[in-house]
């Protein structure tokens, strides 16, 4: 079971965790991200689907700063974040970001890429970043491969070691692209699992995902996004039971009757 004590918890309640307004993002000539109007609640756990290329991962990239959007705003807890490298810098920090191909260093074990950014970031000492990291591998049940390097863990094992790390900096939220898409399929289920304890404590979720039995057990709103823009935002109950969009109950019947 996830430990409560070392996930983020909300400081601002009242507030949105998260607003976005009139959000557009162009690469070139090509317009990925029309006008998307957001807002993330402490503690929801959104769920993103759609088509590829829809702009579902260009969207949480957006809020993690790693891309840079040309229209609109983003606000964390009622500060706005612009388009500046400290912005970028300060929403990265806000967020913990999981990515498909999980991006650990390879020349470093897996204790080491969890303490990194602890050391050099938040200026921990070495006996306290490894403390944090060992609770945050122990949550995601591979505490035993902390001195393997990633080379020496399967997929599934990679990319629990990933989530760790990502929780290890205390982020306000966890954004998740696509996180079983390069997974076998024996390994989806026990990073699932992993994300399933960790919405159960309470941290406020995004996942790009195709994984609709995922959706339906864990998501409380879903998002369907199709051509950059978002098509439907609904409960979880209202999308699987009565989308009120045609593209939505195309894709929906496309998905679950494959």
């Amino acid at each position: 079971m996830l430990d409560r004590r070392a996930l983020p918890t909300s400081r601002h309640e009242s507030l949105p965790l998260v607003r976005i307004d009139g959000l557009n993002k162009w690469f070139g000539a090509l317009h990925v991200l029309k006008n998307i109007d957001l807002t993330l609640r402490p503690g929801a756990r959104v769920v993103v689907c759609g088509p590829s290329g829809s702009g579902k991962s260009t969207l949480i990239r957006c809020i993690n700063g790693l891309e840079r959007f040309q229209k609109g705003t983003i606000e964390f807890e009622g500060r706005s974040l612009g388009k500046s490298d400290r912005d970028a810098a300060t929403a990265r920090r806000l967020t913990g970001m999981v990515f498909q191909s999980f991006n650990l260093f390879p020349h470093l074990t897996v204790l080491a890429n969890c303490t990194l950014a602890l050391r050099r970031v938040l200026l921990k000492s070495a006996h306290e970043a490894e403390e944090i990291a060992m609770r945050h591998l122990t949550a995601v049940h591979i505490p035993e491969k902390a001195r393997a390097y990633p080379a020496q863990l399967s997929g599934g094992q990679q990319q629990r070691a990933a989530i760790a790390r990502a929780l290890c900096l205390d982020p306000r939220i966890m954004l998740f692209d696509e996180p079983t898409s390069a997974l076998d399929p024996e390994m989806i289920k026990e990073v699932l699992d992993v994300m399933i304890a960790l919405a159960n404590t309470g941290v406020t979720m995004v996942c790009v995902t195709h994984e609709m039995g995922f959706a339906r057990e864990v998501a409380d709103e879903i998002i369907f996004m199709d051509e950059g823009s978002i098509v439907e935002h609904a409960s979880s109950n209202d999308f699987f039971s009565r989308a009120a969009h045609p593209r939505t109950r195309l894709f929906l019947d496309t998905i679950l009757n494959h």
